[in-house]
């Protein structure tokens, strides 16, 4: 009976292109849902640092992100089998594997598009680089309007965006624009090379297979608000 040929070799034993055996392994498969609730772990270990607490229970530290103990164990899987039985997760090396995993060792561009009084605010924000993000620089079409405040970061028409981004290598944008110039700033920022965007404007975007974009919408988060508080 034929065998298969061993891992490394080609069906005739010889040794398959060394730059194929050489391939980084691709990172694993991590549902949407268990990034959002690692974000949240990290957070919450955060605290825990700066109160010098050094190991947490899993009980402990799903209580603090508000999740059941099994389903942060389960999140945890991905990191393989770690931790000690009666003293829990050390609280540093945790923290390293779930910063590791996001991305977010150092500081990551990150561009907006759309200076009005939202985008005003998120580039006054501080607490982006606390977190491992920077707003690079935002683009506007009217970069001369008179905005009720100063800023650090530069403010630059849409026509230098594309090569603003190739040049910084920038793959994260924020979109703050109105609805209806939203998906044509998608467009533009898809075709520059950006693959992450956070989309502040009250559309469905289309986009690539490869983009990401996660959706804030203030209006249905306060809907939902709204049924809850109802008497």
């Amino acid at each position: 009976m034929a065998t298969a040929p061993a891992p490394g070799l080609d069906c005739t034993g010889r040794l398959e292109d060394a730059h194929a055996a050489l391939k980084k392994p691709q990172r694993p498969e991590i549902p949407r849902k268990t990034i959002y609730r690692l974000s949240l772990y990290l957070r919450c270990l955060h605290r825990l640092k700066s109160n010098a607490i050094r190991t947490v229970s899993s009980e402990a530290l799903a209580k603090a992100a508000g999740v059941k103990s099994t389903q942060l164990r389960k999140d945890l899987t991905y990191f393989g089998q770690f931790g000690t039985r009666g003293l829990g997760y050390d609280v540093e090396q945790l923290a390293q594997m779930i910063t590791d995993l996001l991305g977010t060792n150092s500081l990551q561009p990150v561009i907006l598009v759309g200076v009005g009084n939202l985008g005003l605010a998120l580039l006054s924000y501080r607490g982006f680089e606390q977190e491992g993000f920077e707003i690079v620089a935002a683009f506007d079409l009217d970069v001369q309007r008179r905005r009720n405040k100063e800023v650090a970061q530069p403010i630059y028409p849409m026509e230098k965006l594309a090569e603003f981004v190739r040049q910084r290598g920038v793959k994260m944008a924020i979109v703050t624009v109105p609805a209806s110039a939203a998906q044509e700033v998608t467009n533009t920022l898809a075709q520059a090379g950006i693959t992450g965007i956070l989309n502040f404007a009250p559309i469905v975007l289309s986009v690539p297979e490869d983009v990401m974009v996660n959706n804030v919408n203030l209006a249905i988060e306060l809907e939902n608000l709204s049924y809850f508080i109802q008497d």
